[in-house]
């Protein structure tokens, strides 16, 4: 995705936070995925400083501080952000969210992290950008740093079932990846220990996602 089409989808990202109620938004879950429940309740992953990568309205940051993690939410949508925000007060929990984009440069962060995660979040970044996108995340996380991405597989019939690159009804185009473009793009900065194809629920139905869990270097 060239820079043009980022900046289109953060209008668009934009429009749909700020027209759409909660409800409305496909992605938008206030309960977290039963992999992510499965992976903190088994304690594979331990309470830690963790950041959440595409974090839309926050609800799976701010379920994870309730569950004792120190969060940081980024998304490029501010008005995201702004229910984010307004989201760990209702819940009585301490999030830190910032607007940014995540193919930008988060070294202004100032800060690093044992657990990363991007939840549905890499079919937005075509493959042009998604070297960039990993090297980010690479910083971001600290030597032996967990790392959880998730997104729509090839092998998932949804959005017309066929294609590399598909359309959505609220206008958005998705990348769907193979496990071996993954793999590809995941090894020269990560050590994968798990690649798979898994169907995930959501809010319409389930679907087919490919599940990498990783650890940094």
């Amino acid at each position: 995705m060239k820079n043009d089409s980022r900046i289109n989808l953060k209008h668009q990202m934009e429009s749909i936070y700020q027209e759409l109620t909660p409800e409305r938004i496909p992605w938008n879950l206030e309960d977290p995925p039963q992999l992510i429940v499965d992976l903190v309740e088994s304690k594979q992953i331990l309470p830690c400083e963790a950041v959440d990568l595409g974090c839309g309205a926050g609800n799976y940051a701010v379920w994870f501080a309730s569950k004792g993690f120190q969060m940081t939410g980024i998304d490029f949508s501010p008005k995201a952000i702004e229910m984010a925000q307004e989201l760990s007060r209702k819940k009585g929990v301490t999030c830190r969210f910032i607007a940014e984009d995540l193919m930008g440069d988060l070294g202004r962060l100032h800060r690093s992290f044992d657990f990363a995660y991007d939840w549905e979040v890499l079919h937005h970044v075509f493959p042009e950008d998604r070297e960039q996108y990993v090297l980010n995340v690479e910083k971001l996380l600290k030597p032996g740093g967990a790392y959880l991405s998730v997104c729509f597989s090839e092998e998932d019939p949804s959005f017309g079932g066929v294609g590399k690159v598909r359309k959505t009804p609220l206008g958005t185009e998705l990348y769907f990846s193979s496990e071996e473009e993954l793999r590809e793009l995941f090894t020269p900065h990560f050590q994968v220990n798990e690649l798979r194809t898994s169907e995930i629920t959501g809010k319409y139905g389930p679907h087919k996602a490919v599940v990498a869990r990783m650890t940094r270097s």
